[in-house]
């Protein structure tokens, strides 16, 4: 530890060989113990903890301090090392055979009482930690994160670094591109009506990079998009983005195949590869296998296609779905006969998210169970169960769909099964890493009919040829690198050539006038002899999540964005003074009068947009839940209560079933507060917009951190007034739990 003029040691550095030394230590009282005499505290600083004691003996004026320090108070010590007394030791600590005997404290800093324990990993709510971030990231688990992503960013470079690449920095303010999704605008202030965007990814400037003669390029780079928000998407994100000049596809494979494995070494040496050389998966046999393009191969679970067995059976679903030309899929479950119809009714919930219209099913018993039995024949069960290897006491669990939609409905199935049944239990520390290749150049785009490019449109096909007879049999020289369900990288070799990346832009229906608009300097940069070229961008913050074994990227990002792209902390976006936007040649927000928000259409937008089922009621006006329940012919205990509190560090939601009660005391241990009271009226109009009694139960709506009760969880259906006395909302608790983004909690009486 490099000594400073108010440290000699950190709180991580101390052992029995420092024994009778005198020394320094700073850092943050982590908890402080009054043993009636003896008063101990645990210092913590980023390093580690030291035992602290004073004696009123020897201590003195040290001790009296102690008396009135309290969590989270910077402190100064000075003192000396001794032996903790024997029985006394702690061997998980690193310093937990000495403790500290002080002589002199220094209170640096005092701290009011945090919003919540700095000491204790509690589960509070997510807003909560991330308005109060720069508390949440003083825990032992977030500095640990944080300590890893540098490791994880510090051996990427190293790596790529030795291998002759060179890193080179592409500007964040650029011309907007065409790549898939929504991009940040930035108004020009010296060049009025005109703006730049914040890059989705440095793609063209690493290829114009390889055109300059580089070679070999690598960059840390920050990215941005403006898109809803999800467990592993911000909107920004750090993406290692890589290039190379005269490479194919297995040439940019290869070295970042070797890159990953050495970085996982690195980073997480403790970890279990289960491939020692990456597998190769299509994308068709990935999605025919697995249901996904990014499949968790740590478990075996694999579906097949029994479409050419179920063609003109007696079974009508099946039946009608080839005729118009789907397919009949199943997933055989080992030891699935022993599910009941709950559990199969979740994983129609969840094969039901994805488009499916519902699940069938076949249990192998004693005899064959099922509705579609008695439809497809003992015969022909028979021959279905043989295909895919089906044993007693398994399950059979069926998609009929058109292609994509029974794949990804199935493959939801899949995932869901594996939690059921624990497959994935004793396997946290077991990576999984596999490439995923042959990709479509293009996909059917569903709003407009045209074709859209699968990847970008830089993308280089495995046969130009194919562009003139099928362009969607087209298949890309792209790849992505996957691990445990996720994809962390993705890849192609790209296009140097002119004439072939106008074709392209044809086939995108690119008008050559729209085409030299928006891409006119790559096409030029192609006519003075780009090289053939190639390379990949690994998603860093994807990756920091699975080598910390994290549930989204927000615990491994310093300063995350909420799931509404918010930063509650720094309280961004907000609005700017009329003069600086005047200044930056935009028409002043503050003169355009605020209109009165449309909950009930917010609402009905979110939920769509989420492509979430649910059913809208208009019914004369309610004022109670009982009558609320009447009007909408469900039970009391369906309807959702949504009440508006407010405690010392804001406003709260808490949800819960309206035929229970709060439990004050509870919800405040949850929330992490000490005081709550129910908002005024007044108070809720303001923050919402709505009456009492018709406020929705989507508190992130109005930027409120959501405490959702347990007392819902049995009811698979809740309803809800909507924003209106008038108009009411039901929808299945499932995917309400989604939108809301919310742990259950217990805290109904």
């Amino acid at each position: 530890m490099l000594k400073t003029f108010y440290r000699s040691h950190s709180c991580n550095e101390l052992s029995d060989k420092n024994i009778d030394q005198e020394v320094r230590l700073v850092g943050w009282v982590d908890r402080r113990r009054d043993h009636g005499g003896l008063i101990f505290i645990d210092l913590r600083d980023r390093f580690g903890i030291t035992q602290v004691v004073t004696d009123p003996e020897i201590s003195g004026d040290a001790h009296k301090i102690f008396e009135t320090v309290r969590p989270e108070w910077v402190l100064q010590i000075t003192g000396n090392v001794r032996a903790r007394p024997t029985g006394q030791e702690n061997e998980k600590m690193a310093t937990g055979k000495i403790e500290i005997l002080a002589t002199a404290i220094k209170v640096l800093n005092e701290a009011e009482t945090p919003p919540f324990e700095i000491a204790d990993e509690n589960a509070e709510n997510e807003e909560i930690r991330m308005k109060f971030r720069y508390l949440d990231l003083r825990r032992k688990r977030m500095q640990k994160n944080i300590v890893l992503r540098h490791k994880l960013l510090q051996a990427t470079r190293k790596y790529f670094y030795d291998q002759g690449f060179i890193e080179i920095e592409t500007p964040i303010l650029i011309k907007g591109t065409p790549e898939g999704a929504r991009e940040y605008i930035v108004p020009s202030r010296v060049h009025a009506g005109k703006f730049y965007v914040l890059p989705q990814s440095p793609q063209q400037l690493k290829q114009l990079s390889m055109v300059a003669g580089f070679d070999r390029y690598m960059q840390i780079a920050r990215c941005f998009r403006d898109e809803d928000q999800r467990g592993d998407r911000q909107p920004e994100f750090t993406q290692m983005d890589l290039e190379m000049s005269f490479v194919n596809a297995e040439d940019v494979m290869a070295v970042n195949e070797a890159a990953l494995l050495s970085v996982t070494r690195e980073c997480r040496p403790d970890v279990k590869l289960k491939f020692a050389k990456f597998p190769r998966l299509s994308f068709d046999d990935a999605m025919n296998k697995y249901g996904s393009d990014k499949p968790d191969l740590r478990y075996d679970l694999e579906m097949v296609d029994v479409s050419a067995e179920c063609r003109g059976c007696g079974f009508g679903i099946f039946a009608g779905v080839l005729e118009k030309g789907g397919f009949v899929k199943v997933l055989r479950v080992p030891g699935g006969a022993e599910f009941s119809r709950k559990d199969i009714e979740e994983l129609t919930d969840a094969a039901k998210i994805y488009g499916a219209k519902g699940l069938a099913w076949i249990k192998i018993a004693e005899k064959f169970e099922g509705v579609p039995v008695e439809k497809l024949g003992a015969d022909l069960t028979q021959k279905i169960v043989n295909k895919v290897g089906g044993v007693k006491n398994d399950i059979l669990l069926f998609a009929a769909d058109e292609w994509e939609t029974a794949c990804n409905s199935l493959g939801a199935v899949r995932i869901a099964t594996a939690g059921k049944l624990k497959l994935l239990a004793g396997k946290e520390n077991e990576f999984a890493f596999a490439w995923v290749t042959d990709f479509p150049m293009f996909a059917r785009d569903a709003e407009t009919g045209g074709l859209a490019s699968m990847h970008h449109p830089f993308t280089r096909p495995k046969n130009p040829a194919d562009l003139d007879s099928d362009p969607l049999k087209a298949k890309a020289e792209a790849y992505d690198v996957i691990l445990n369900g996720y994809e962390v990288g993705g890849g192609s070799v790209r296009i140097h050539e002119r004439d072939l990346q106008k074709k392209i832009f044809d086939i995108l229906q690119i008008s050559d006038e729209d085409a030299e608009r928006r891409f006119g300097h790559i096409l030029k940069a192609f006519s003075y002899g780009a090289p053939p070229h190639g390379g990949i961008a690994w998603g860093l913050d994807r990756l920091a999540m699975l080598f910390a074994g994290e549930p989204n990227i927000r615990e491994v990002i310093a300063f995350p964005k909420t799931n509404r792209a918010e930063d509650l902390m720094l309280g961004a976006p907000d609005i700017l003074p009329a003069e600086q936007l005047k200044e930056a040649n935009i028409a002043s927000l503050a003169l355009k009068p605020k209109t009165k928000r449309d909950i009930f259409s917010e609402i009905v937008e979110l939920l769509n947009s989420r492509k979430i089922e649910f059913e809208k009621l208009e019914h004369a006006p309610v004022k109670t839940s009982a009558e609320a329940a009447k009007v909408r012919g469900t039970t009391l205990a369906q309807a959702a209560r949504a009440l508006i509190w407010k405690t010392e560090n804001g406003y709260i939601q808490s949800i819960c079933s309206a035929a229970k009660e709060v439990d004050e005391a509870k919800l405040k241990t949850i929330a992490g507060v000490k005081k709550l009271e129910l908002a005024k009226p007044e108070e809720v109009k303001k923050i919402t917009n709505c009456e009492i009694g018709c406020v929705p139960p989507f508190g992130n709506l109005f930027d409120l951190p959501v405490f959702v009760d347990r007392s819902l969880e049995p009811e698979k259906i809740i309803a809800f007034n909507a924003g209106e006395h008038t108009k009411s909302i039901k929808m299945p608790f499932v995917d309400f739990l989604k939108i809301v983004d919310s742990q259950l909690s217990e805290f109904s009486a």
